[in-house]
């Protein structure tokens, strides 16, 4: 793999819609979308899903830049690679910054798996030609909440997800039970809860959720795995499980029933798919978490998605989901029910350059 140039793309683009949780409000998407060039002249795409505050990771959209520019390209120009998990693996010298290093990785991945005229799906070891989708409907208003799950049922989504917190949980989960009795439902907290809200949680158990995402904590396992003896409803950890070894703990303790595996937060495919191994030897169902993410992440999580332990339907919605006009052509759709997986070299999507450059913010090329 010999690389001839890293070109970074900063961009922003607003959302249809606010993006709430207790956390606070999206309504603007910032990130990083990078084309690695070989000498050949194919190029890999990969994309930074840090955001721009560090409401979900303590990474921002500057301090990845920050990485990627004075760190991680730098290391990669002085230490060639023949493989995208060696990048991973050199990487480990680097503590945390997995998005940043994910973006970097993810992009290898692609002109990998271009390099072999292959999808990346088959690269990784995927075996499903379509992946079910989910979707996640975050906002403060019960109304609002029920016309959002009518038009994507409508739309053929297989999940939902529901933001929940100790404002907005019991009486929240009833009005949507009590018009979708059989609605495959799981809720996702984001760390709004404690040990101290355990009967709130409990309570939880009526509404036969599929599971409750991140209940405590966001860096915990073993308070998690005290609630889960104590609780009906599985546990899925997201933001506790930033590596191989987080999860292999989470496991070992029974913090968790499920495990949501995110590329950018774990640090790219390689160490996605370690985690996806692990869980599919020991009977851990796992699916594909989303990130508010512009058409490249999507593309990667789709290629991700393929490989057999992920049984439950993740947040790979529809690029019309979160954005008038996506950054790739074609655009992610959503099929009655499923998104197909591409056939075509590498993610199977390009980028569509006129939109790259309306939502433009600044660019810069590496030389290696």
């Amino acid at each position: 793999m010999t690389i001839a140039s890293v070109e970074l793309n900063v961009i922003q683009m607003p959302l249809k819609e606010p993006f709430l949780t207790h956390l606070g409000a999206v309504t603007d998407r910032e990130g990083i979308i990078i084309r690695i060039t070989n000498s050949d002249g194919v190029t890999g795409l990969g994309e930074g899903v840090a955001f721009s505050t560090p409401w979900y990771t303590e990474e921002t959209v500057k301090t990845s830049l920050h990485m990627l520019t004075d760190i991680l390209i730098p290391l990669l120009k002085k230490n060639p690679i023949n493989h995208p998990q060696e990048a991973s693996l050199l990487f480990r010298s680097i503590r945390r910054n997995n998005m940043a290093k994910a973006a970097l990785e993810t992009a290898l991945w692609d002109l990998f798996a271009k390099s072999y005229s292959q999808p990346l799906a088959k690269t990784l070891g995927g075996t499903s030609p379509l992946i079910a989708s989910g979707v996640v409907v975050a906002t403060d208003s019960t109304k609002n909440a029920l016309q959002q799950i009518e038009q994507y049922l409508e739309a053929g989504y297989q999940r939902i997800k529901v933001k929940i917190n100790p404002r907005q949980d019991y009486s929240f989960l009833s009005e949507i039970r009590s018009v979708y009795p059989d609605l495959a439902i799981m809720a996702d907290a984001n760390s709004a809860y404690t040990l101290k809200d355990i009967d709130r949680i409990k309570a939880l158990d009526d509404f036969n959720l599929l599971m409750i995402e991140q209940p405590l904590g966001f860096d915990d396992i073993l308070e998690h795995a005290m609630l889960q003896k104590e609780i009906k409803t599985p546990i899925c950890l997201d933001e506790s499980i930033v590596s191989f070894e987080d999860a292999r703990k989470a496991i070992e303790f029974g913090s968790c029933q499920v495990i949501n595996i995110k590329v950018g937060r774990v640090g790219g495919l390689y160490e996605a798919k370690r985690i996806h191994d692990y869980c599919l030897e020991k009977g851990i169902p796992v699916w594909c978490g989303g990130m508010i993410e512009f058409g490249i992440s999507r593309a990667h999580n789709i290629a991700l998605a393929s490989l057999p332990g992920f049984t439950i339907p993740g947040d790979i919605s529809a690029s019309n989901r979160f954005w008038e006009e996506d950054i790739i052509t074609p655009e992610v759709t959503v099929e009655n029910g499923f998104v197909k997986v591409p056939s075509g070299p590498g993610i199977g999507f390009e980028i569509n350059e006129k939109r790259l450059q309306e939502v433009l913010l600044s660019k810069e090329t590496y030389v290696l």
